[in-house]
């Protein structure tokens, strides 16, 4: 097998596809690096799941134009693209062993026995299943059978790999180590590769770019640390990790009182006139929290420890808590039913309407 794919360049360009009145992609227009993963995120009907079946061949029926170095594959069959595809389901064959199900793609392709078994075995091996190739999809747990399923989509040497949800039916520690061994199998061979998930954190730990999508719209493609700090859109910003969202009062164009501060309103914020009342986004770990003694301090209500981090919850009068993300160490100064004042270490904040 060779160590290098040499990934291949993916192009979607103004890519609709509708469903009745529905756009489960606008205009999409994405492209993929060769060697990239790139990982599509958003909530469910957001079009992920659609861009990536139009890129396999599997749904046809779209405008635009999708092309694999500079090739259009309007009129190419799914099994003339050269695509490995790792589903959320394993859809192992139950009657074949592991080894048979990762020859299985070699086998159509007419590829000989003992090249098909060296193969086979090179693939197991480097998915740590080497001592299992003669076991069936049922002597397997869920993170080996998942295994297995990778090594059948890299068996054929894709010019491209499809990831769609691949984890989510696996426990939390299973998903953590197989995410991580999908990242280094990835980068190693040199595949380009898409990522379908609506988990955040799967998204934003293995992807060289993650695109936030909405009601088939690709909101902002960027490097994970950008999406999270230097979100483009109120919807990016709320998507994307947890965000407080604050009433604030707008005190002029480009200010706005939030927590009895004034601070400046980000240039990606929606359009807002003074004087209107809006929420401003301020993510946790922006929060600083110490204790007062002031009738109008606000009240921790809540603590959860999260390992280094510290989450408290605290009590403004709002209908919900505003959340502050502070070390453990530093946590432990305070008590549920504490007196606290709050700080937003912030220069500016992005702002949305009610």
């Amino acid at each position: 097998m060779a160590k290098d794919m040499h990934g291949s360049t993916v192009e979607f360009e103004h890519v609709t596809r509708s469903f009745g009145t529905v756009k489960a992609l606008n205009s999409f227009s994405l492209t993929l690096n060769p060697g990239e993963l790139v990982t599509l995120l958003g909530p469910s009907g957001c079009g992920k799941t659609t861009a990536l079946r139009i890129l396999a061949g599997i749904d046809r029926d779209y405008s635009g134009k999708v092309e694999i170095d500079g090739k259009s594959m309007k009129n190419v069959n799914a099994s003339q693209r050269n695509i490995g595809m790792v589903f959320q389901a394993y859809s192992l064959f139950p009657n074949m062993t592991a080894s048979e199900n990762v020859q299985y793609g070699l086998r159509v392709r007419g590829v000989d026995s003992a090249k098909r078994e060296k193969r086979a075995d090179e693939l197991l091996e480097m998915v740590g299943l080497s001592t299992q190739a003669n076991r069936r999809p049922n002597q397997l747990s869920g993170g080996q059978q998942q295994r297995v399923a990778l090594a059948r989509a890299l068996a054929i040497e894709p010019r491209v790999l499809l990831l769609d949800e691949p984890l989510s039916a696996l426990d939390a520690q299973v998903r953590t180590t197989l995410r991580d061994e999908i990242r280094r199998l990835q980068t190693r061979l040199g595949i380009t590769t898409l990522f379908v998930t609506h988990d955040q954190e799967e998204a934003m730990a293995i992807s060289d770019r993650v695109g936030v999508m909405n009601h088939g719209n690709l909101e902002q493609i960027d490097i994970p640390g950008n999406l999270y700090n230097k979100p483009k859109s109120t919807f990016v910003a709320g998507f994307v990790g947890l965000t407080n969202r604050i009433p604030a009062l707008v005190e002029s164009k480009g200010e706005v009182m939030v927590l009895n501060q004034i601070l400046e309103i980000s240039e990606h914020s929606e359009s807002v006139k003074k004087g209107e009342e809006v929420r401003a986004l301020v993510r946790p770990e922006n929060i600083s929290v110490e204790k007062s003694s002031s009738s109008l301090a606000s009240t921790v209500i809540t603590k959860s420890f999260l390992g280094p981090m510290t989450r408290v919850g605290i009590d403004v009068g709002m209908d919900e808590l505003i959340y502050a993300e502070m070390s453990s160490k530093e946590a432990k100064k305070l008590d549920t039913g504490d007196s606290v004042k709050l700080h937003i270490a912030a220069e500016a904040v992005m702002v949305e309407s009610v």
